[in-house]
């Protein structure tokens, strides 16, 4: 059988490509920029939101992917296409192989929407692989043995959950709260609290500096530039690190609640698998500080943070293939 060339986790947020030679190759927004008045895309990736964010007019930023599902086929589908190319060269002598991670709960039409669009964009043969599936991998879990995992993928519009034994999830719940929820949280709390609206890469840089799950033992405070929603002027402020915990204390709480209500269900064998291995969180999401703090707190189970987190799921979708074949499954 033919192993995987390329290996893709499409998410709401970012697009990380992997291949089987180089390893990672991409990691950029999916976003494009949209030129309304000549009805075409004028740049992928990092190269967009640059553009978008500099730019007035008839630019505009597209993400195609929303909440984990595909909310613009066409765009997504020049999207896969640039960034294959991009990964491959376009002196490609044959169309490559590839892996491309769906969320956990999609439905047989997304799926499909997904794969298409795959297909369309140059691959010779397309695999479907479930996102918490290849996180696990990824993170560096054999799941082809016996025995139980509980992965927490936190990217950036939904957090997937799932326990996974021999190669496949038990048990899994999706919900649509990550990532970008955080950021949009942060974004509301300065504008209720302070009068003052901040764009999105600000309060991405908020969540990263001074965002937490869990209490600090010592608040960290920042300085914030933005626009005065009464005045329209400039204006600075000063914010700390457990207003920001405030502010993100609901969508953190709810994914909490949603790895300790996956363990009451699931079977002893494999919770006790669990309890001895621990939690593995991967995803951009997991980087979150205290993440691990508050999940400990609210099972019990020692949790940690996989190893480069936000390129778990498409290194685990370029190695998906060969561990199933391992498992001796030829129905993918």
């Amino acid at each position: 059988m033919a192993f995987t060339d390329i290996g893709i986790d499409l998410g709401s947020s970012n697009i990380v490509v992997w291949h089987r030679n180089q390893g990672i190759v991409v990691r950029e927004p999916s976003m494009v920029a949209y030129d309304k008045e000549n009805d075409r895309v004028v740049a992928y990736g990092e190269e967009a939101r640059q553009m978008v964010a500099r730019t007035q007019g008839n630019l505009v930023a597209i993400r195609p992917m929303k909440a984990g599902v595909i909310s613009d086929y066409n765009v997504t589908e020049k999207l896969l296409r640039y960034y294959i190319q991009l990964t491959l060269g376009r002196r490609a002598f044959r169309k490559p192989y590839i892996s491309i991670c769906i969320p956990t709960g999609v439905t047989e039409v997304e799926k499909r929407a997904v794969e298409e669009a795959t297909y369309q964009s140059g691959a010779r043969d397309v695999t479907m692989v479930p996102e918490t599936v290849a996180a696990a991998i990824g993170a560096g879990i054999d799941v082809t043995k016996p025995v139980g995992s509980l992965i927490v993928d936190i990217g950036g519009g939904t957090t997937d959950i799932a326990v996974i034994s021999i190669g496949a999830p038990v048990l899994q719940t999706t919900l649509k709260v990550a990532g970008d929820t955080f950021t949009e949280m942060i974004t509301r709390h300065i504008r209720r609290n302070h009068s003052l609206f901040v764009d999105e890469s600000t309060a991405n840089e908020i969540k990263v500096r001074i965002g937490s799950a869990y209490k600090r033992p010592i608040a960290d405070t920042m300085q914030v530039s933005g626009r005065n929603v009464m005045t329209g002027l400039p204006q600075t402020i000063s914010i700390t690190s457990e207003e920001i915990r405030e502010a993100l204390a609901d969508p953190v709480t709810r994914i909490a609640n949603a790895v300790h209500g996956i363990l009451e269900k699931t079977p002893p064998e494999l919770a006790a698998d669990i309890a001895e291995r621990g939690i593995i969180l991967t995803g951009g999401g997991a980087l979150l500080d205290g993440f691990t703090e508050l999940i400990e707190e609210r099972t019990g189970i020692n949790t940690v943070v996989a190893e480069n987190p936000g390129d778990c799921v498409a290194i685990g979708a370029g190695k998906y293939l060969e561990m199933m074949d391992a498992l001796g499954r030829m129905d993918y």
